[in-house]
């Protein structure tokens, strides 16, 4: 079965004029256009394309690399408004669609929109809504404590930031857990710190408790390391200091370099800590 919005790995079956003519396991076709052909291919061979509608509205293939697959998020440029909606660049020749009844707001050209794509089960389009709420669902969260989760920043709040937890679920970082600038649309590994009875997810970008120490010891040496072996600051330092250099907390920072000093790895003077040659 041909599957739109997706990667798909077909069998070349036929060369004609307009270009490669594909085939999945059905029998179904689809055409790959020459711009896409690739220089050296044989009937028979399998080749990964990615399929969607052209400007007539029939499925094709292209070797090109979207942005975004369908029902997924991404953040993209806004590059065309029209009377029916606003148009998108996803990295493939025809722009994606999002009508306006699927704009959280009004969507503007030249601006950046974190967005969800998905086939439109009236129209069978590819389509984008920037409603990403819509697509999220807390009702039943399959996540428990020091789970490691993938997170797209959302927006934020008086809170801190919302993000979007393994494509599926709304979680939140609190403000006192954030020890670096975010923008709609960046990508993080996190860990959940708790999921509450009703849903809620309350989420940080460090591992937490014991198992943060020695990821955190990790990249004070890594810092040690690119900066010649000494860094002006220690235990006694200002925690907006320590947060600048190593997007940690003070706690966290004063952790680590304790482990760090266990092991003999560093020493801990008056005025920073010395990597231990």
């Amino acid at each position: 079965m041909l599957q739109l919005g997706k990667y798909n790995t077909l069998e070349i079956v036929r060369d004609r004029d307009p270009g490669l003519f594909l085939s999945d396991e059905e029998g179904n076709e689809v055409l790959l256009p020459n711009k896409f052909v690739p220089e050296v291919f044989e009937i028979g061979d399998t080749i990964k394309v990615f399929l969607y509608l052209d400007n007539e509205e029939r499925i094709v293939a292209t070797t090109q690399e979207p942005f975004i697959t369908v029902n997924s998020f991404a953040y993209l440029k806004c590059t065309t408004v029209s009377k029916i909606g606003a148009f998108m660049n996803w990295g493939v020749d025809k722009e994606l669609f999002v009508p306006f009844k699927e704009q959280a707001s009004k969507m503007r050209e030249g601006s950046w929109y974190l967005v969800y794509m998905y086939l439109d089960e009236e129209t069978d389009r590819l389509v984008a809504s920037s409603k990403t709420n819509s697509f999220l669902d807390n009702s039943l969260v399959l996540l428990a404590p020091f789970d490691e989760v993938s997170l797209i920043a959302s927006h934020p709040s008086p809170y801190g930031w919302n993000m979007i937890v393994n494509g599926k679920y709304l979680g939140l970082v609190y403000q006192d857990e954030i020890f670096q600038k975010i923008t709609v649309g960046d990508t993080f590994k996190g860990y959940v710190k708790k999921v509450r009875p009703d849903g809620k997810i309350d989420l940080t970008l460090q591992r937490h408790g014991y198992r943060s120490i020695d990821p955190n010891a990790d990249q004070i040496l890594k810092e040690l390391k690119a900066s010649g072996g000494f860094i002006d600051l220690n235990d006694k330092s200002d925690p907006e200091d320590i947060k600048e250099v190593f997007q940690m907390s003070k706690k966290s920072f004063k952790k680590a370099i304790g482990t760090l000093y266990k092991k003999r790895q560093i020493l801990i003077e008056k005025d920073g800590i010395r990597l231990v040659e």
